[in-house]
Parts: C-alpha cells; structure tokens; sequence
C-alpha cells in the first residue's frame, strides 16, 4: 500500500494521567484523593493495587522526558492531579506540588516538547468528595479557583479542563466501579451537569486573565449503531446516543441539552433542578480546541442492550473497530461548530511480555494503532480538523479498577524496578512521528 503521509505540522504525542502515573501519593504535601481512597477498599481494585508506585514518574520524570525525546515525540499530554496542588480542594497552593510541575514543564521544554495539561483526570480532592463531590454545585466553583491557580502557575497553551465526566458519571457514580463508587443514576446526572459546569468555569476564567491560550473538553465518544436495521434497534441506538455523546456535545457546543436524553434522566434524577439560569451560557463557553478519546463503538440491539460484532481487546468493553474513529471524527464535522481537534487518547492492552531477549513484541498494538491512524488519516481528507493525535499510554500503569494487570503502554513498565522498556509498538511510533507517514 502506498503511503498516507500527514501535515507537516501534524503534532504526534503521548499521553498519561496523575494518578496512574505518578506515584508518591503521599509526598511533598498531596492530599488525598477519592482514587487513594477508593483503592484501599478491598474488592474494589483487582489484586487490592492502588495508585503507588504507578509507573513513579513523580521520581522518574527526567527520564521519562528523555525517552519522549527519544521517541522523537512533538507533545506530552499529562495531567495534573488536583489534591497535589490544593491537598483539600480549597485554600492556597501547596508550592511543592506546583514545583513538581513546573520542572516537568521546564523539562519538556528544553527537549522541545510541548506540554498539554489536564486539570481533572478523575482525583477529586477527597475533603471536597465529603463535601458532596460532583452533586455539590459548590465543587464547580472550587475547581475555577484551582484552575486559575495552574493556569498562573504553568506556561502552557493547551489546557483540558475534565477528563471524559461521562466514564466520571457512568462508572463513577452508576455502576461503582470507579471512585466515588455510587449505583445512583439521581446522583450520576446531578454529578454530569456540575462537570461541565466546572468545564465552563475553567474556561471562562482561561479566556478571561490568559487570552492567546487554549481549552477544551476531553470527551470519550463512543459512536452508536444498531446492531440490525429494525426501527427498535434504531430507536435504541438514537437513545444511546444521547447518553454517549449528544448529552455532553449539545451543551458544550449548542448551549442546551438534547430534549430526549433530558427527558429520560428526568425520569431517574433531579438533573434539571439543578440547572440555573445562566449555566448553560457558562458551559457553552467557546472553545477552542477539543480533546477526541476513542476506543470503542457500541452496536446496541432492539432492546438497548449491548451487543459486540467484532473482536474485543484484553480489555472486554473495548471492540476493536478502527472505522469508529473514521465516524465519530465525521460526525463532528457534520453536526458541530468546527473546532481544532485533538486526538487525546486512542490505544488499547495487549498480554505484554519481554521475551528471552528482553524485546516486547505487541503486535497485536501495531495493528491497532496503525488501522486508526487509516481511519483518522481518511477523516482529515474528509474535511476533519484534526491537528494532534497522543496515544494511549506512554507508559504501562495504574489501570483504574483494574490495577496492573492490564498494560495500554507502547513502553513497557516492570513494577519490580520501574525499569522502562519500548515495546515494538514504540519503535514503530517513532518512524510514523520520524516520517510523517503511514506504511
């Protein structure tokens, strides 16, 4: 096959979280999180891991940058955890913790790599939890106050403000497995709608007191299909829909939420009491740039249940379908203003070991990634705006409920030593970042 070559000014990166990553959970002043509080509940995490050591980049982050440098990579998407910077969620600064920020940053920089910064990947401050977490309409207004904090703080361009509120609502706050650990749905879409008003907040107070700088959402679309072409299956698809993406793209972009999906939370949840005046005016702020997470479609039947038609990852809710990347990015094209999109996340876990010759060959991750970039590459033909991609993960790490036993990392993390070894997919990523291509 001839090869796909992409913009010149394409921006190929990485991308990690805090709490998976970092380690050192109780050092230099961080405060604890609903995470550190989650994981120590046995049951909740497999084999009772939790977020320390991570793979230790907290210790670890020169060498890490080193190897970005050498990965050749333009942008490392990380994030910053909140309970490090304000240990209870509120009050002044705890200055280690921006310190430790501010060398990565500084770090990234001298090896002209460009930082991107989430300011909520999932640890709530744990006082702000007991204060009523993401129910309290209060935790919004906090999460402007520490936004602000870091915006002063760090030089950087490219801002997230919250980190897929939908995997927040869904598994944090319906199905518990995720921090806080709720079965509610009245709690869980009182919770959604203070996330994007938090999203609005920060990026009022970033285009108020930094103007040239940028912000967005990071959002997990999942593009929705009936599995057949009965009308029930039809139906059931539109529905999921609005769960998966039109409840958070309709806000952010149109400054309303679709009728449908507000009328069926209405029915389990006091949602719509919560909105005031003027809410959807703040989480409609502009944007300036959108963060795209893709891994899975969902194919759903007549009766709304879930239904996979193609191979599943290690990880059993991720159904490998590279033409899902290809949709959803056209989707965007079609139904939404248009915004510079970023792909923020994309990759998988596959059963990685080192073999004899302390090589990781995932191959089964090559063939992933390079079937998304295809389809990501076909969408920019197509007229999508898609100016970055940062694959999932740098690094092998914390896995959220699933501790370390699953390993999304193109670099290959052994826990015993926190030893780092590129995987094949991490040399095969830097001749894709090296060539500009596709092969």
């Amino acid at each position: 096959m001839n090869a796909l070559r992409f913009p010149d000014d394409f921006v190929w990166g990485a991308a990690t979280s805090a709490y998976q990553v970092e380690g050192a959970t109780g050092e230099d002043g961080r405060g604890p999180s609903v995470w550190d509080t989650f994981a120590a509940v046995p049951g909740n995490v497999k084999d009772g891991d939790t977020g320390d050591p991570g793979a230790d980049q907290y210790h670890r982050y020169g060498e890490d940058i080193e190897l970005m440098a050498g990965l050749g990579l333009d942008s490392y998407r990380f994030s910053v955890a909140w309970p490090r910077v304000q240990p209870t969620g509120t009050g002044k600064p705890n200055q280690k913790g921006l310190d430790y920020y501010r060398r990565l940053v500084d770090g990234l920089a001298e090896r002209g790599i460009r930082p991107m910064a989430t300011l909520f990947h999932w640890d709530l401050p744990q006082e702000l939890q007991d204060r009523g977490g993401w129910e309290n309409r209060d935790t919004a207004a906090r999460f402007a106050d520490y936004a602000e904090i870091v915006f002063d703080a760090l030089p950087i361009r490219d801002w997230l403000t919250i980190n897929e509120p939908k995997t927040v609502v869904e598994c944090g706050y319906r199905f518990g497995s995720h921090a806080p650990g709720f079965t509610d749905d009245g709690r869980a879409f009182v919770a959604l709608h203070h996330l994007l008003l938090a999203h609005g907040l920060a990026s009022q107070v970033l285009h108020e007191q930094h103007r040239g700088r940028r912000i967005g959402p990071a959002l997990n679309l999942h593009p929705t299909y009936p599995s057949d072409d009965t009308p029930e299956a039809l139906e059931a698809a539109r529905h999921q829909d609005g769960l998966e993406n039109r409840v958070y793209l309709d806000p952010i972009f149109k400054g309303f939420y679709p009728e449908d999906t507000l009328r069926w939370i209405s029915e389990r949840s006091p949602m719509r009491e919560h909105i005031l005046e003027g809410d959807l005016v703040t989480i409609s702020e502009p944007i300036d740039i959108l963060g795209v997470q893709y891994y899975t479609p969902v194919f759903v039947d007549g009766s709304g249940e879930r239904v996979f038609l193609h191979e599943k990852a290690q990880a059993d809710w991720l159904e490998i379908y590279p033409e899902g990347m290809y949709d959803i990015l056209a989707r965007l094209t079609r139904d939404y203003p248009s915004v510079p999109i970023v792909i923020t996340e994309n990759g998988l876990p596959t059963l990685d070991v080192p073999g004899p010759d302390g090589r990781v060959r995932d191959e089964g991750r090559i063939s992933y990634l390079r079937d998304h970039l295809t389809a990501m590459h076909r969408a920019i033909g197509d007229g999508a705006r898609v100016e970055g991609y940062h694959v999932w993960s740098l690094l092998d790490n914390f896995e959220w409920a699933e501790g370390y036993s699953q390993r999304f990392g193109i670099v290959y993390v052994d826990y015993e030593n926190q030893r780092r070894i590129p995987k094949d997919s991490a040399l095969w990523f830097r001749e894709v970042v090296k060539s500009g291509e596709l092969r």
